[in-house]
């Protein structure tokens, strides 16, 4: 059984929309793909290692421990099964898992849904290891199931979202707001770009440090409210033992002795009654602080009120890790059983967790008389520990309900007076249903932070919506929490239409942020360079504080090897499909090509933007959930679009007019005129008809985005297609006195595109084109080339590019050149150039005046800095005017007669002699 391939999507993929592993998996090894085919006991071993497997619901009418049972499945599905059920048993709340058969039954793909990338690819190891080891082990190699899940859960476990975490998270959800693990622990962010918060259990992002700080020192704290008049124990810090027992005595036994900037009840000594006690505490406590208070013994029962955003949220009645006896059971024994409770696990990762059997239980219980082997009497409560907190196995009762409004008003005071926006009284009372003032209750903490667990899930009473509670304050009302997302995707013009998109929205007033092939782009500056078109790059975009408008060009690739990186967009367009990449990733067809691009409006929310003239994207209006469908015609005959039109509906469309071609905007029946073609810079007067295309998909995505006309129209005629803003996409320099055009197009329809501009262009001298073909395309793709450039020229300068993707020297060129040649190109037309580099310079170098030279390349800075800087013969006179004329403003300036030079706080200048 071996593991072909492995992919982690991050989002939505082409099997699903959410994030799984697929792994390729070949199972040609083992005499039988059926699960059944190894025996019953296989089966049984593996529902004893994974008891959650038996009641895995797998289909509408069965368990995964039905079929089990049954044998009557795959290995690849019981290989899914094994990795989600794994993950389930270390806390992850994970359901997918599928099997896809391959080309035969012997392979195929396993898919399976995961919470955190690591703990993903680990379940999959080890369930394939677990496989093995039921259907075919290895006799000198011994492998125990049960201590490898152990291991397994140890570590996952400490990788999942907690209760805590997760109720937060399921908040979010439910209200539709976006959020992101940002490690591998607790901190999640909520909501996108300028909108985005933080929050770390119960900390968040609009927490503030001072008041953290404040809470973290128990003294001052404690000082802050008594000054407010707010119910105190007298509380003392103690230097050294000796002022610990000083203090003790001077508030009276019994006293608490704690750390003065503890957390999680760690030590922590309660009700204290002798010096030699408060002493012994004294040394515990200072292990676990930085200093020790010794404080007045309040009576009454342990409470934790919970304050967010100003306002009681929940209160529970705390208890202490404790086991009650029923007159037969050792106490061991009784814990044993209580930790048999599924809620109860290792540390918070569970909301509850499982009592201890350490040196400060045991010696809690020897205060009493007690050993872990005695037997106390029937209903004897038996406490474990002396606080109740839940990180070391205590219980809580919700008593939000009865909670009384003194108690409530003082709790909320506190917090408020601290300066938390989530905050947690540790409230000591006898009745919390009576006024702290009748009571004698007080508060003797404030925690930030503050666990939440007891509060979702309280051992008894009503479960409160903490979660819920936290949302409503990061975002109240309808306070935005995600930015308009606009992905586009398509074989051709994708980098440019991102480009114009997002200068049509950077002249709106806005923060964009773009992907595209060549850099992330943060407001117009560089954020990363490098191909940036699948998740990680929309990751950046997604997490940058300053964004209020995402622009995603996803490409192909990123879909194919890790999926998309967001859940969803408002916007989603697709430009075309046409051959390009054909026979990579496992996509071998144009059919495939347009399942993978249709994902991009697969996931549109609002609109989905498509182009009417190509019929792949045709058909995807079919496959979209978005409310709008906007069609881009280049055809104003289009049937489509002129049914869709009469029905009132939207659509960008292009159409003669008295002054050449005009962009027309039908929607709600309503016509608008929006731009004549040749006022649009990138169009070069509208004779490059592809980017024609590309602005009418950039403003149909600006309209669906929320622009107006006039915003659009003023984008679409700034933006140009210099080197600067639109780099290797129809960058034109005609400063040698022949044109020299520059594009990175690489494929069949990209050059055919540029091939029908230099057609539209008029040229005096004679026409050069440098071409190439990427070398992981196929032979056909690079004939398809040659045949679209055949008979458009006057010299064919034929390249390969600096990487040749695994192809021989010279091979892509010569499968070029045959073909150009079946083509009717005369062979003395044709040259075959060494590399990209000498294919540019010789370009250059033989153009005449009034020359066209048409580059396709790879590396496109280089090409255009080779370009720029290209001394032509035909101007060395013009050069060396300009050389003398230069030398002339380098040459040292005479001080004229009458004048001196001076300096002040204005800079230097010459002053007239007095």
């Amino acid at each position: 059984m071996k593991i072909l391939l492995t992919r982690v999507y991050v989002g939505p993929n082409v099997y699903e929309k959410e994030p799984l592993v697929r792994l390729e998996v070949d199972f040609s090894a083992h005499k039988s793909t059926r699960f059944g085919d190894y025996g019953g006991a296989v089966a049984e071993r593996l529902l004893t290692a994974l008891p959650g497997l038996e009641q895995r619901r797998v289909s509408d009418d069965a368990t995964a421990g039905d079929i089990l049972r049954k044998g009557d499945c795959h290995l690849g599905e019981a290989f899914a099964w094994i990795a989600v059920g794994l993950q389930a048993q270390a806390g992850a709340r994970v359901d997918l898992a599928r099997y896809v058969a391959g080309d035969d039954d012997h392979h195929g793909h396993v898919l399976f849904s995961y919470l955190s990338r690591s703990t993903g690819l680990e379940a999959g190891d080890l369930a394939r290891l677990i496989l093995l080891e039921l259907i075919d082990p290895l006799e000198d190699k011994p492998f125990s199931i049960r201590e490898e899940i152990a291991d397994y859960v140890d570590f996952a476990s400490r990788r999942v979202l907690g209760p805590s975490g997760q109720a937060l998270v399921d908040a979010a959800e439910e209200r539709g707001i976006p959020w992101l693990r940002l490690n591998d622990a607790s901190l999640i962010q909520l909501g996108q770009g300028k909108y985005q918060k933080r929050i770390e259990a119960a900390l968040t992002s609009e927490t503030g440090c001072i008041a953290v700080d404040l809470a973290k020192d128990k003294e001052t704290s404690l000082e802050l409210l008594r000054d407010l008049g707010l119910p105190v124990p007298d509380q003392y810090y103690a230097r050294n033992i000796d002022a610990a027992v000083r203090a003790a005595e001077k508030i009276g036994y019994p006293v608490v002795v704690k750390p003065s900037d503890g957390n999680h009840g760690r030590g922590v000594s309660v009700n204290l009654q002798t010096p030699e006690e408060v002493e012994d505490a004294f040394d515990l406590a200072a292990t676990h602080g930085s200093g020790v208070l010794v404080e007045q013994m309040i009576d009454g029962d342990d409470h934790r009120i919970l304050v967010i955003d100003g306002k009681l949220c929940a209160a529970a009645r705390r208890l202490p890790a404790h086991v009650v006896g029923d007159g037969t059971s050792t106490i061991r024994e009784l814990i044993d059983v209580v930790n048999q409770d599924p809620r109860r696990g290792v540390g918070h990762e569970n909301m509850l967790t499982r009592l201890g059997t350490g040196p400060r239980e045991e010696e809690l219980l020897s205060e009493k008389g007690y050993t872990f082997d005695s037997v106390p009497p029937a209903d004897e409560m038996v406490f474990l520990r002396k606080t109740a907190n839940l990180s070391t196995g205590g219980t809580a009762i919700d008593v939000t309900d009865v909670i009384h409004p003194d108690n409530k008003i003082m709790a909320e005071k506190a917090i408020k007076a601290i300066g938390l926006d989530i905050g947690g009284v540790d409230f000591l009372t006898t009745d919390i249903t009576r006024s702290y003032r009748d009571t004698g209750g007080a508060i003797c903490e404030i925690n930030a932070g503050p666990g939440i667990r007891m509060h979702i899930a309280p051992s008894e009473g009503e479960a409160r919506d903490v979660g819920g509670a936290v949302m409503d304050m990061l975002f109240p009302g309808d306070a935005p929490s995600r930015i308009p997302v606009a992905a586009l995707t398509g074989t051709n013009g994708k980098t440019t239409t991102a480009r114009m998109l997002a200068h049509v929205l950077k002249m709106a007033g806005h923060v964009v942020g773009q992907t595209s092939t060549d850099a992330v782009m943060i407001d117009g500056n560089v954020s990363i360079k490098g191909d940036m078109t699948g998740p990680f790059s929309a990751g950046i975009v997604l997490r940058d504080p300053d964004v209020d408008m995402a622009v995603m060009e996803t490409a192909r690739g990123g879909i194919v090897r890790a999926g998309l990186g967001y859940k969803t967009c408002d916007v989603g367009a697709v430009l075309n499909v046409s051959s390009d990449h054909l026979g990579l990733g496992g996509v071998d067809t144009l059919d495939q090509l347009a399942e993978v691009k249709r994902l991009v409006v697969e996931v549109a929310q609002d609109t989905a933007v498509l182009n009417a003239d190509n019929i792949y994207t045709l058909k995807m209006a079919a496959h979209t959930p978005a409310k709008n469908i906007c069609y881009v015609s280049m055809n104003p005959n289009n049937r489509i679009v002129r049914e869709h039109i009469k029905l009132g509906k939207r659509a960008f469309v292009l159409e003669k007019g008295v002054n050449g071609d005009q962009i027309m905007l039908y929607d709600h029946e309503s016509q608008t005129p929006l731009i004549w073609t040749h006022l649009i810079p990138a169009t070069l007067e509208g004779k490059a008809r592809h980017n024609v295309e590309n602005a009418m998909f950039a403003a149909a995505m600006a309209y669906s985005l929320g622009l107006s006309l006039d915003q659009i129209r003023s984008g679409l005629r700034t933006f140009n297609n210099s080197f600067y803003q639109s780099p290797g996409r129809m960058n034109v320099f005609d400063e040698h006195g022949f044109r020299v055009i520059l594009d990175y197009g690489h494929n069949e329809a990209a050059i055919g595109s540029m091939v029908d501009v230099v057609n539209q262009l008029e040229t005096k001298g004679k026409r050069t084109v440098c071409v190439t073909c990427p070398g992981d395309r196929r032979d056909e793709d690079i004939e398809a080339i040659g045949r679209v450039i055949a008979g458009n020229f006057d010299q064919y300068l034929l390249h390969t590019d600096d990487d040749r993707r695994g192809r021989e020297e010279g091979a892509i060129q010569q499968i070029m050149a045959d073909e150009l040649k079946r083509q009717g190109v005369d062979p003395s037309q044709i040259e075959i150039m060494a590399s990209e580099l000498e294919s540019v310079e010789q370009g250059l170098a033989r153009a005449k005046p009034d020359d066209l030279v048409l580059m396709f390349c790879g590396t496109i800075t280089r090409a255009w800095k080779t370009i720029i800087h290209f001394k032509p013969e035909h101007r060395a006179e013009e050069r060396s005017a300009e050389e003398i004329a230069q030398k002339n403003l380098e040459a040292e300036i005479d001080v004229p007669d009458g004048y001196t030079i001076v300096s002040d706080e204005r800079g230097v200048r010459l002053s007239p002699l007095t």
